[in-house]
């Protein structure tokens, strides 16, 4: 593969791997929305019934299988572009030491790396006991999420674990949106500052939302 043939592979991953990035940011605010009806006082009902609902439509199934299509794209573009960055970057850098590159740039591949072990116990504890092939835990029934969430959550090193890496994700979302409008050409002096704001508003928001579930069944359960 030639220069100009890489140079083109690569900004295709780019664009690709932008679009899948933003359809995962979306999925994101659905998840945290249904996440957030375990703050209810109803003992789980409605997050149950919301549970049941995307777990059984059809539709949902479909979406189901785009998402998981999304994270992988999105990961395995991720590393290949990284993977095109340190073999380059010999070359890119004249002075030994010096980077244009932002610091949450220069450590996406790390961050994104912490975020992938959290999508794996997470798959691990709520997916994969779904699909079967994770037995939930003893006593538990195998739909019943919100006691599985509960259990976990009463775990000061699980749900200490789970509220550090928000903060990664946060972390990871912040450049990210802004990195995706970025790569779509959709960068522009009149509102790239306006798609800022609300990337950092949105790196902050939907975290510590997610965080406050183990916080709620720490103190509040």
């Amino acid at each position: 593969m030639g220069t100009k043939d890489l140079f083109y592979s690569s900004v295709t991953k780019k664009i690709v791997m932008a679009v899948a990035g933003l359809f995962l940011i979306s999925f994101l605010m659905l998840h945290l929305g249904i996440n957030l009806l375990m703050l209810r006082s109803d003992g789980g009902a409605l997050f149950s019934k919301a549970v049941h609902f995307m777990t059984t439509n059809p539709v949902i199934k479909v979406f189901e299988v785009v998402l998981f299509g999304g994270f992988f794209i999105h990961i395995l573009f991720g590393v290949t572009l990284q993977v095109y960055n340190w073999i380059a970057r010999p070359k890119r850098y004249k002075v030994e030491g010096f980077s244009h590159t932002s610091f949450f740039s220069k450590y996406m591949i790390h961050i994104g790396a912490i975020i992938l072990v959290f999508l794996a116990i997470h798959f691990t504890n709520f997916y994969f006991v779904k699909l079967e092939l994770v037995d939930p835990p003893a006593g538990v029934a195998r739909h019943d999420f919100y006691t599985m969430a509960q259990l976990l959550f009463s775990s000061d090193f699980y749900a200490i674990l789970y509220i550090v890496l928000m903060v990664f994700l946060g972390f990871h979302l912040q450049h990210a949106f802004q990195s995706a409008f970025q790569t779509l050409g959709l960068a522009h002096s009149k509102y790239t500052s306006v798609i800022k704001a609300i990337g950092t508003v949105y790196a902050i928001v939907v975290p510590l939302g997610f965080a406050l579930i183990p916080v709620y069944f720490i103190f509040f359960k």
